[in-house]
């Protein structure tokens, strides 16, 4: 681990190409002077104009070139500041941006509003003419119940840049003030920053450089908790009052609404999962410990590698071969699809001071899919790509077959495809396995990085956010002490006996940015759910399941969800497909220790 580089340092070979939405500031500057003008003349055109269905298609097609404009200059800036938030340059044009961008979505804010009040025929007769149109005319006449005077959602969206503020805030703190300087374990010292820690340190071999690590991460935590837990409250508070302006008495309930899920599935999702999830990946925490003859099992050594000496590395260029072959079982139309990213830099695969950490993947319409990492040659950097690549796969074949209305599926679902990729990497590094070894190594990086990931870590962030929601609906307060005793007791419900909670295990709250994405963190649950149904139905030679498939990643919002899942073969009515989730999970486990017992023998 070596001392970051500034982002002007490192080489264009490796880094995605931003040039592919705006070859220079010069021609984004160009386009943010248009769609003033083009909101304008929307504006002009149109306020207080929308009275018939011809009118109101017209407006559509016009409402839809001023989303696509406005979808290319987000998604530049949030890409200048993602890969350096240090760059004063980037972030001062990024503001800019989001600035102009706040002024456009508060000029057009009348234009929900009227098309609300239209009488239902016309937007029946406007979906007749123009089908595309059919999901976001879904989303008007449900919202005709919840809908704000025109006059307060243009001043939302005139503040949407403060209102929305807290996540900047926290990553401001995460990757420019917190200095986590080194740490020294036997003479040697090692650098530490967050990117390190989460994507590196958390799964080194040597227990004394991941304990101390570990000391050192949550150390540094701990003098931010109180400004991450004020930023935190400032941005659920702001949830609230939005959940109470539109009528909503739970900031839950209101949440789920955008994600057309009510509260019965989501909290069956979450209790069943916590019920039943718990006591599997407890036996395979406790057959890690058995393996490695440890007296316990503390906090930081649960990404804990099974069998730390058989670590293959994984280049950038290995990763071609793995991923083009994991995703062959999609046919090659999607595998050329897939394959694309590598010679159009869709990846930013280095580090550098200030990038952000962890992946994602974002998707100018339109455009192709732009994807962060961190490259350390492991093959969990593999798993976060062909992940990110499942996002950037549905992300085009949606767009390809809907308006920029309606290309977006529900957040319940936005994770389905992104953790099947996963599993269909899995299967093929088990398939390929031609000893024991190799087999139960593939199997154990299935439950340490894609369920550990998707299932317990974001199951946990949900069941404590769902704790934290509560207390706001109940006109409570709280403060990092809070957050801290709550994440810590559903750290203890879930691992139980199995995993000692040593200090620092209650900061977990401080490490992820989900929380400021709504209900977010519980959906990547839902979709590994339906994605394992998914992959089974494939893997089992179920009839049309691959047709099933796809069909179901080029939907974007066409249903809401339980009616999209039923088209990829689930039914997320009952526990059932969450129950068979964790069924898969457990019989993955078994035949690690099965496996165990053959190399020990």
């Amino acid at each position: 681990m070596g001392k970051l580089k500034n982002r002007r340092e490192v080489g264009t070979e490796y880094t995605w190409n931003k040039s592919d939405i705006y070859k220079s500031s010069e021609e984004l500057e160009i386009e943010l002077k248009k769609i003033q003008i083009d909101c304008a003349l929307f504006v002009k055109t149109y306020k207080g104009k929308l009275l018939t269905k011809d009118i109101v298609l017209e407006a559509l097609k016009d409402y839809e070139k001023i989303l696509k404009l406005e979808s290319w200059l987000d998604h530049y800036s949030f890409l200048l500041e993602a890969e350096d938030i240090t760059n004063r340059e980037s972030n001062e044009l990024s503001h800019r941006v989001r600035d102009v961008l706040s002024s456009v979505h508060s000029r057009l804010a009348f234009f929900d509003s009227q098309l609300i009040n239209l009488d239902i025929s016309i937007l029946d007769a406007v979906i007749k003419i123009n089908p595309t149109f059919s999901s976001y005319t879904r989303h008007l006449k449900k919202n005709k119940a919840i809908q704000l005077k025109t006059v307060v959602k243009e001043a939302l969206e005139q503040l949407n840049s403060t209102l929305y503020s807290g996540e900047r805030i926290y990553q401001q703190m995460k990757l420019v003030d917190m200095d986590f300087g080194s740490f020294i374990v036997d003479n040697q010292e090692y650098p530490l920053d967050f990117s390190s820690y989460e994507d590196f340190y958390v799964y080194h071999v040597d227990a004394k450089v991941r304990q101390a690590a570990f000391e050192k991460f949550t150390k540094v935590l701990r003098k931010y908790q109180n400004i991450a837990a004020e930023t935190y409250y400032m941005h659920v508070q702001m949830e609230k009052t939005l959940a109470t302006m539109h009528g909503f008495d739970s900031v839950i309930d209101y949440l789920l609404y955008e994600q057309e899920v009510d509260r019965n599935v989501y909290n069956r999702q979450l209790d069943t999962l916590m019920e039943n999830l718990g006591p599997v990946m407890q036996k395979y925490i406790l057959h890690i410990k058995k393996v490695h003859g440890l007296e316990k099992i503390t906090f930081d050594d649960l990404r804990t590698k099974l069998d730390p000496e058989y670590t293959p590395t994984v280049t950038i260029e290995q990763s071609k071969d793995m991923i083009s072959e994991a995703v062959a079982p999609l046919g090659e139309e999607y595998q050329e699809l897939i394959m694309k990213a590598y010679p159009e830099r869709w990846i930013d695969f280095v580090q550098n001071k200030g990038k952000e950490t962890g992946g994602f993947y974002s998707c100018p319409y339109g455009n192709h899919p732009f994807i962060l990492l961190t490259w350390r040659n492991q093959l969990s950097n593999v798993f976060t790509l062909i992940h990110e690549l499942g996002h950037a796969g549905q992300g085009i074949l949606s767009a390809n077959k809907n308006s920029i209305l309606g290309c977006y599926p529900s957040l319940y679902l936005s994770e389905t495809a992104s953790t099947f990729n996963e599993l269909l990497l899995a299967d093929i590094l088990v398939k390929k396995a031609n000893n024991s070894r190799m087999k139960q190594f593939a199997l154990s990086n299935l439950i340490s990085q894609t369920y550990f990931h998707n299932f317990v870590t974001h199951l946990l962030e949900a069941f404590y956010q769902r704790e934290v929601y509560k207390l706001i609906d109940e006109g409570k307060s709280f403060q990092a002490d809070t957050l801290n005793q709550i994440k810590k007791k559903v750290l203890s419900d879930f691992w139980g006996d199995a995993v000692e909670l040593n200090e620092g295990a209650e900061l977990t709250w401080m490490r992820q940015n989900h929380y400021y994405s709504g209900l977010y963190s519980y959906t990547y649950s839902a979709g590994l759910t339906i994605a394992t149904q998914g992959f089974l139905n494939i893997k089992n030679n179920k009839e049309k399941a691959v047709e099933n498939w796809l069909n179901f990643l080029a939907l974007g919002d066409q249903h809401a969800p339980i009616e999209a899942a039923k088209i990829a073969g689930v039914d997320i009515t009952t526990s059932k497909p969450f129950l068979d989730a964790i069924s898969f999970l457990d019989h993955s486990i078994n035949e690690i220790i099965e496996l165990s017992h053959i190399r020990r023998n």
